[in-house]
């Protein structure tokens, strides 16, 4: 172990650590944990996953008994975070603690579960049984399984979630709290009400995506014509629409797609904009047909990472569930706003196109090469109604572990009003409701937003 109270280098069979390392002003070690897939059963070799984490710690710390802070990532089904200097709110938490950043199973060096590797599956069920152990309740297990074997002293520690790695701090909340000494939350507010909370999600989420749409095409107005152009040229396309460098199909659904990234963070406006400025290439030769520029096809894919992080849309939907399927449930509700968001009625009458947010669709898995493979699995996952639960509303309403959250009011991917709801149920949470930041307030102002959540769990912000 390479904390405080052990030696860099050392191992078990559960536990391997690295040696230290260095990026600008921090120090690095890398730990792999061998971990059960499935903690309900005995362990066998073929029953394990590697979980990874690395250690990180301001330079000079490394030997100093600072106490240890866990980061769980947004996703679900994305990696942590890697560090290439002293920055952010990695930089503020470096000054008093060892910060852990943990890899969720299934994600970067946590066994990856990729479009690659989950093809080492027989059958789209034995996928499906495999993947129901990637949810926040395997997370916290083994967040538990790494502290007590990172710390001699097996003390608990303070954990950062931002976003879905909110969700799992809830989970945390609910199943473990003798592991926390302290839980800030970022953006990471889940709805907790029981069967599938997916509905609710997304019917709360509707008018929120719909006024990030109003607010992109008042700051770019030029836009509506071209995406216009852009869903007309799709259309008339032979089979609906252009062949994308991944091998996928740009479909004028697929494009809408692009408000997932684009629409609830910061410069995701700007970003989509400057796409659409290249959309089309130059007609250079007289008579030549319009074409959609491989640039733009190319930032199309870039923006859509289901190629890199496939469980993001298989797992999407699971993260709402407790003792319930989901149903293909954002595709439902899209189904009842369909007159707003038919791109294609849109188009001819003149109306602006409204891209989707964090919503997973079950074409998806025809339209996007990578996901292909997985269709029958996706389905067998949106049919699964026997979810184990994800919280304890017991527990949460007499919850005694400090808990501070910021809370964006314009949250597209997080809904302000069900955040609040979830919050009135968990004891003692303090609440910093600002609309400066959006979604990604943790990324963009990571050092006043993590001083700000500190500063109201040890008493530098006034309770009133």
């Amino acid at each position: 172990m390479a904390g405080a109270n052990a030696t860099a280098g050392e191992s078990s069979a559960e536990h391997v650590a690295g040696k230290w390392y260095s990026v600008p002003d921090l120090r690095l070690c890398d730990h792999r944990f061998t971990v059960p897939l499935d903690y309900s059963v005995d362990r066998t070799d073929s029953n394990n996953l590697s979980v990874f984490a690395r250690e990180v710690v301001a330079v000079g710390k490394e030997e100093q008994p600072l106490p240890y802070l866990l980061f769980l990532q947004g996703g679900p089904g994305f990696e942590c975070p890697r560090p290439t200097e002293s920055r952010g709110w990695i930089r503020k938490a470096c000054e008093e603690f060892r910060v852990v950043l943990m890899d969720q199973r299934g994600t970067g060096l946590s066994t990856p579960l990729t479009t690659s590797s989950m093809m080492q599956m027989k059958s789209a069920k034995d996928l499906a049984d495999y993947l129901k152990h990637f949810r926040a309740d395997n997370i916290v297990n083994d967040a538990e399984f790494i502290r007590v074997r990172l710390d001699p002293d097996a003390k608990p520690w303070t954990v950062l979630g931002q976003s879905y790695g909110g969700f799992c701090a809830v989970t945390y909340l609910s199943f473990a709290p003798q592991g926390l000494k302290q839980v800030l939350l970022t953006g990471g507010i889940p709805p907790i009400g029981n069967g599938c909370c997916a509905d609710s999600n997304y019917r709360a989420s509707v008018e929120s995506v719909i006024r990030q749409n109003e607010k992109y095409y008042q700051r770019f107005p030029q836009d509506i014509e071209i995406v216009h152009e852009v869903i007309k040229h799709l259309a008339e396309s032979e089979g609906g629409g252009v062949l994308l460098p991944s091998g996928g199909i740009l479909t004028p659904r697929l494009l809408q797609l692009l408000g997932l990234s684009a629409l609830g963070s910061s410069a995701g406006f700007e970003s989509l904009h400057y796409m659409f400025e290249r959309v089309w290439d130059p007609i250079m030769v007289p008579e030549s047909p319009k074409r959609i520029s491989y640039y733009f096809l190319k930032a199309v894919d870039n923006l859509l990472v289901f190629d890199t992080n496939p469980l993001f849309a298989l797992m999407h939907e699971t993260i709402y569930c407790q003792g319930a399927s989901s149903q293909w449930s954002a595709h439902r509700i899209r189904a009842e706003h369909e007159g707003k968001f038919d791109a294609i009625v849109a188009a001819k009458e003149g109306r602006p196109v409204l891209f989707t947010g964090e919503m997973v669709f079950p074409w998806m898995f025809d339209e996007i090469h990578a996901l292909r493979p997985f269709k029958d699995a996706a389905h067998l996952l949106a049919e699964k109604k026997d979810w184990p639960p994800l919280y304890n509303t017991v527990q949460l309403n007499n919850n005694k572990v400090p808990v501070a959250a910021a809370v964006y009011y314009e949250d597209m991917y997080v809904n302000f009003k069900l955040s609040m709801e979830t919050a009135a149920q968990i004891l003692g949470i303090r609440l910093w409701i600002t609309n400066e930041y959006m979604h990604s307030g943790l990324r963009d102002e990571g050092v006043r937003v993590f001083d700000h959540l500190m500063g109201m769990l040890n008493g530098k912000k006034p309770l009133f």
